[in-house]
């Protein structure tokens, strides 16, 4: 899903600092992550909601991509994963 990402300089590259999601603003809290391709990049961000984000820019094309996206409630539930009795139980609980 291609989204608009507002971006600071950080060195020599330029970092996520916000993005529109479904119409909302989300401030980037945190830059988690980050591992370059040939003509991509990838950014692990979490949000000022608290959910994890992967978005992916593509240098070529100075586009930016939303990859993946884990809410502050699943990463809190998949966090307690210990065993797949529990995974059954907590899969149960979000269905």
């Amino acid at each position: 899903m291609r989204i608009k990402v507002e971006t600071r300089q950080d060195g020599d590259v330029d970092v996520p600092r916000r993005f529109c999601l479904n119409g909302d603003q989300v401030d980037v809290f945190e830059m988690v992550d980050q591992w370059f391709g040939a003509d991509y990049r990838y950014c692990k961000v979490k949000g000022s909601d608290g959910a994890l984000y992967i978005l992916r820019h593509d240098e070529l094309r100075s586009e930016w991509c939303l990859t993946m996206f884990a809410s502050e409630r699943a990463q809190a539930v998949t966090a307690g994963w210990n065993s797949p009795s529990q995974s059954a139980i907590v899969k149960g609980v979000l269905q």
